[in-house]
């Protein structure tokens, strides 16, 4: 339920007020007040001027509800923003006009409740009612506020005075409107004995928590973010935050905890003189508490995971979501209602026709009856007429006894036919065992016939669930041919990969056996020129010791005198020469581990390919 169907239902009590002669229509200067006073409550800008350009085709008659709903749409609704007004002053506005209508209760009764606890009752009933106009609300859904009510009150709801009156077949079907709820909480069926006060206390409670979409209410001790102090806070927890004030009257308002999928809340072992501790934990901050006992922290945890699991879910409002719940609950209850209604009237329509095949045997079995009274009274008039027949022939045989002689062909005859009677009665007497036995019979085929067609359906039944699950299997094995298909076609790339990273692996191995010729080659002409190198300065050092030996007096300077002047030649004593040496040495030791590090790694990739090529022998 959005926020344009909550303001609707407000709205439509208000244009239904105004509707004085209950014809549907209410005149453009009661619309206008009623727009401009919307607009001023709903905190957007009214055009005074768009109602009667609107309607300017009306010729200034009364518009209906329908006539008014475009314009309500294009000018307010649509230009209403979320949380730039306060919902409470709309309905306020739209109780006010269909209050001084609607609701007239009976001023002098002890039970009468106040005027600020009827619209707190008048804002439930809008909220669980039924989206459809008029407003009413299933017996459900009374109930459930009623307890809801009560358990507010820490009593237990008793709905035996509300049997007969939920019990209405009106009440079942249509449901009931407000006017008749606020009417039966007056009459004290629910509130009977029970103070005004923890009335008005318990209605506001159940609206804070349904309307106002708040999980939980209440004290807790809240530790400090800088002082790290202990401070008792009034706590109220709605699906998107967690707000705290001084005092429960909700006027200072210390801090407020936006709620969202990244926040926790975790138990905490008692430490700081507090117990029954737990913490809030955000992206930013861990806000510590305390709660007075073990259940009340229970609750209050439970209460905020399941804040955090509706604004995860993307839902607003708790109850929004259980009256949709409640609602899909009560059409499941009358879909399965209706199923039992099809079942029993499937199983009247069964017995109807067993009564009526069973009304066919009786027939059957009266028309045998029947049959065999007719065939009775004919073979009791077969058997009157034989002894009259018997009589006439013992009359005519004593007539004839003494013209016997005369007489012998007649009797003869009248033997014959007297045979052929009885034969005829034989037949008869067959004839009708054949037709009891027929009927027999026919009965028999009749029930086998029966019960064929039950066994022939039952068989059709499972011949088509066989086909079912012959179709499925057979599904299910084109799925797994192209399973398989796609696993071959898949190994096969697999090998062709593993083929080329071997072709590479022999390449790069061929690769690496050139560059050890190569170093090889050059390490023996790098010795070769180290060994030339050591011949060159063991003969320099054999010509500067010569030089470097003092000349005699009267000896004469080498020729080369001259060149050797500028140039000093080191000794193998000179510091300079060893550090050369030194360093020439450390340049052949790095040169060496060079090659030693490099004929390792070409034996590492050499066993690497062994490993990888398997059987494969490389030299």
């Amino acid at each position: 339920m959005d926020l344009r169907s909550e303001l609707l239902k407000s709205i439509w009590y208000g244009f239904t007020a105004l509707d004085l002669e209950k014809s549907g229509k209410v005149s453009k200067s009661q619309l206008k007040v009623l727009s401009h006073n919307l607009c001023t409550v709903l905190c957007i800008p009214h055009d005074p001027v768009a109602l009667e350009e609107h309607f300017r085709d009306d010729d200034d008659g009364p518009v209906s509800s329908q006539g008014y709903m475009p314009y309500l749409n294009k000018y307010i609704l649509d230009k209403v923003v979320e949380g730039s007004f306060t919902k409470e002053n709309v309905d306020e506005l739209c109780w006010t006009l269909t209050a001084k209508k609607n609701y007239q209760p009976d001023r002098t009764s002890s039970t009468i409740l106040p005027e600020r606890d009827a619209f707190r009752l008048w804002c439930l009933f809008n909220f669980l009612s039924e989206d459809k106009y008029p407003l009413v609300m299933v017996p459900d859904e009374v109930e459930y506020l009623l307890k809801k009510i009560c358990m507010a009150m820490s009593i237990e709801f008793n709905c035996v005075e509300l049997e007969d009156f939920f019990s209405q077949d009106s009440v079942q079907q249509t449901g009931i409107t407000v006017w008749v709820f606020l009417e039966m909480m007056n009459s004290g069926k629910v509130t009977r004995g029970i103070d005004k006060s923890i009335i008005s206390m318990a209605i506001e409670e159940v609206y804070r928590e349904i309307v106002g979409d708040v999980l939980k209410e209440g004290y807790l001790w809240k530790k400090g973010q800088l002082r790290r102090n202990w401070k008792e806070r009034w706590f109220t927890l709605r699906p998107s935050n967690l707000a705290y004030y001084t005092g429960e009257d909700r006027k200072d308002c210390q801090g407020n905890i936006v709620l969202d999928g990244n926040c926790c809340v975790e138990v905490l072992p008692d430490r700081d003189g507090k117990r029954c501790m737990f913490c809030l934990k955000t992206l930013s901050k861990t806000y510590e508490m305390s709660a007075s006992d073990t259940k009340q922290r229970q609750e209050w945890t439970t209460a905020i995971q399941t804040a955090i699991r509706l604004h995860v879910e993307g839902k607003k409002s708790l109850h929004k979501d259980l009256k949709l719940k409640r609602r899909e609950q009560r059409e499941q209850r009358e879909k399965r209602r209706q199923a039992k209604e099809e079942e029993l009237q499937r199983l009247r329509a069964l017995q109807e026709e067993r009564e009526r095949k069973l009304a066919e045997l009786e027939l059957l079995k009266e028309a045998q009856k029947q049959a065999q009274t007719l065939l009775e009274q004919d073979e009791q008039r077969r058997r009157q007429q034989h002894e009259q027949l018997q009589r006439a022939l013992e009359i005519q045989l004593r007539e004839a006894e003494e013209a016997r002689v005369s007489m012998q062909a007649e009797m003869a005859l009248k033997e014959e036919e007297a045979e052929r009677q009885r034969k005829r009665i034989q037949e008869l007497e067959e004839m009708q065992k054949r037709l009891e036995e027929a009927l027999q019979q026919e009965i028999k085929a009749r029930l086998d016939e029966e019960a064929f067609r039950y066994a022939q359906a039952g068989l059709l039944a499972e011949e088509e669930e066989k086909m079912k699950a012959l179709m499925a299997l057979q599904e299910e094995q084109e799925e797994y041919i192209l399973k398989t298909q796609r696993e071959k076609q898949e190994l096969k790339q697999e090998m062709e990969a593993k083929s080329r990273s071997l072709e590479e692996a022999q390449r790069q191995l061929e690769e690496v056996r050139a560059n050890r010729h190569r170093v090889d080659q050059d390490v023996v002409a790098a010795q070769r020129k180290l060994r030339q190198a050591s011949t060159n300065v063991k003969h320099w050092n054999v010509q500067m010791n010569r030089l470097m030996r003092p000349i005699g007096p009267g000896e004469k300077r080498p020729s080369l005198g001259s060149s050797f002047s500028a140039f000093q030649i080191p000794t193998q004593r000179d510091p300079g020469l060893r550090l050369r040496r030194r360093s020439g040495s450390e340049d052949q030791d790095e040169e060496s581990k060079e090659n030693v590090d490099r004929r390792a790694g070409c034996d590492h990739e050499k066993r690497h390919s062994h490993a990888s090529n398997g059987d494969m022998d490389i030299p």
